[in-house]
């Protein structure tokens, strides 16, 4: 059966009308819209082109949807696998036309990311007890940015947040997030540039206790030079947050700029060597073509996309959500 945000119109084409019934639910599909035009009208409207073009379902066509994924940033393994999934299911549903592949492809891509399972882009926060959020992931990619903005939107629903400078290691990144602190109105911690990143974890979560903090977020540095050190300096960090926070971190979100493609792809399988990752929090969407991105994460590292950044305003940080991602893709396309 179609997934339950595709609605059948008059004209028998499926479409995203689920996204429609709320003004809450339309402005957030437009925002995706707006926030990935540039992989719509740069690689997915090729797509249109092709299976409206085309008499017949053969290999030339899966050929040319594959260079279509690949340019799109889906990875050559998710792509390969995803068209032969789509042959098998043209062969089973005794598909003949190109123009039922459009309905197909939206449907099969769902199921790509969703994969049977219950994916909440919720973060793991609960009202009786101290939360703490880890932020990872390579210099440059927005992880300071990112930290005030979840840090706006629990302030909002009424949290006390503190903000913790853990990347001691970086000129200037303490101060870049005591900006963002009084930006936003939270609550900051910090100790001398240099300092142990696992000693500033420790005093930040003995301020917290003691100033009836709701959530920690951390900021962490993003060295990937020297995977070692990275490994030893979060595990280290874990220790600390884990000995003093029972089943902390309760998050370990990895940035990443998706601007970047198939390289955020691999940092997050190295940072996921090194750190129990559990969400990717996917940055400057709005800025790329490359946004099939968040489906190659999902495949081949089986962790969901927690929030997608689509504007520099500190209200274009959203949760993700793979329907109006998918409509963000496709919408107007299809």
């Amino acid at each position: 059966m179609l997934c339950d945000f595709l609605i059948e119109r008059s004209d028998g084409m499926a479409f995203f009308g689920n996204l429609f019934k709320s003004k809450e639910k339309r402005a957030k599909a437009q925002k995706y819209k707006l926030g990935m035009s540039k992989t719509r009208d740069s690689v997915f409207s090729n797509l249109k082109v092709l299976l409206e073009s085309s008499d017949i379902i053969d290999d030339d066509l899966f050929d040319e949807l594959e260079e279509i994924f690949i340019m799109a940033d889906i990875g050559v393994n998710t792509v390969v696998k995803f068209v032969d999934h789509l042959r098998d299911t043209v062969d089973i549903k005794d598909i003949s036309s190109p123009e039922d592949l459009k309905e197909l492809i939206i449907e099969e891509m769902y199921k790509l990311y969703v994969d049977e399972d219950i994916v909440s882009s919720n973060l793991d926060v609960k009202d009786d007890r101290l939360n703490i959020i880890l932020f990872v992931g390579v210099n440059g990619v927005g992880k300071t940015t990112t930290i005030g903005k979840v840090a706006k939107e629990y302030i909002d629903k009424g949290k006390k947040v503190l903000m913790v400078a853990g990347d001691t290691f970086r000129a200037g990144a303490i101060n870049q997030l005591r900006i963002w602190s009084e930006r936003v109105g939270s609550e900051f911690f910090s100790k001398d540039e240099g300092s142990d990143p696992s000693s500033v974890m420790f005093d930040a979560i003995n301020y917290a206790k003691e100033n009836d903090i709701d959530i920690i977020l951390c900021d962490t540095a993003g060295r990937l030079q020297n995977k070692v050190n990275l490994m030893k300096e979060l595990d280290k960090i874990h220790r600390v947050i884990s000995r003093e926070v029972e089943e902390a971190p309760h998050e370990t979100l990895l940035v990443i700029d998706a601007t970047t493609g198939q390289n955020g792809l691999s940092q997050a399988k190295i940072f996921n060597e090194v750190s129990n990752i559990s969400g990717i929090v996917l940055t400057k969407l709005d800025g790329t073509a490359k946004g099939g991105i968040v489906l190659a994460i999902k495949e081949e590292l089986g962790i969901p996309i927690k929030y997608v950044g689509l504007g520099e305003k500190v209200t274009d940080l959203e949760h993700f959500d793979i329907e109006e991602y998918l409509y963000g893709m496709f919408g107007d396309i299809f």
